[in-house]
C-alpha cells in the first residue's frame, strides 16, 4: 500500500474478533440485501461460525486489520456449499467489509489470503452468490477469475421488495 494510505495485514480469524466481526455483519443484515439473514446476531450467536472456520482445512476466516491500530476492517471464509457429502469438495466463499473500509483493495488482499490457503486443500471450486445490484462484488469476483452461472430471480425477501442471486463459479 502507497506511504498515504494504512498498511493493512490479513491473519486468521481468532475467537477473540468475534464482537468486531458480528459488528460488520450486522450491519449488513440491518442495512443491505447483500445478506439475507434479517435479525442482527449477538456475538455469542456467531460463535458457533467463527468456531467452524480453523485456521487450516477447506473453511477459512482471514481477517484484515490495519497494522497501527488492529481495527478489524473485514473479514473473507470458506464454508461448505452444501451439507451433503459430495459436495465436500466444494466451497462457499464471501467477503465483508466495515462499512468505511471499501474501495481501498480490502476485498482483493482478503481474497489473494482466502485462495493462497485454499490452494492446499481438497477443494475443486468455489462459489459466490451476490445478491443483485452489487457491481463492486461482481468486479471482484471477476478479478479473480469467476464466471457468472445463473441467477435465481426474485429468491429472497428482504425490505419489503424481492432480490435476485448471481451465482459465480470458479475452479480451484
Amino acid at each position: 500500500m502507497s506511504s498515504e494510505r494504512t498498511e493493512v495485514q490479513v491473519r486468521p480469524g481468532v475467537e477473540s474478533d468475534l464482537t468486531a466481526l458480528t459488528d460488520i455483519y450486522n450491519h449488513y443484515v440491518l442495512e443491505t440485501p447483500i445478506t439475507f439473514d434479517t435479525a442482527a446476531f449477538t456475538p455469542e450467536e456467531r460463535r458457533p461460525w467463527l468456531l467452524s472456520h480453523p485456521e487450516d482445512g477447506p473453511y477459512r476466516l482471514k481477517v484484515a486489520i490495519r497494522a497501527d491500530t488492529q481495527e478489524i476492517l473485514g473479514y473473507a471464509t470458506s464454508s461448505p456449499y452444501r451439507a451433503k457429502p459430495a459436495y465436500s469438495t466444494s466451497v462457499e466463499i464471501t467477503v465483508y467489509l466495515a462499512p468505511h473500509a471499501g474501495g481501498r483493495g480490502i476485498g482483493t488482499l482478503l481474497y489473494k489470503a482466502l485462495f493462497e490457503a485454499l490452494s492446499g486443500e481438497d477443494v475443486h471450486r468455489a462459489y459466490a452468490g451476490i445478491a443483485q445490484p452489487n457491481e463492486a462484488s461482481r468486479r471482484l469476483h471477476e478479478r479473480f477469475g469467476f464466471q457468472h452461472v445463473g441467477t435465481y430471480q426474485e429468491v429472497g425477501r428482504k425490505f419489503g421488495r424481492y432480490w435476485d442471486v448471481a451465482w459465480y463459479e470458479k475452479e480451484l
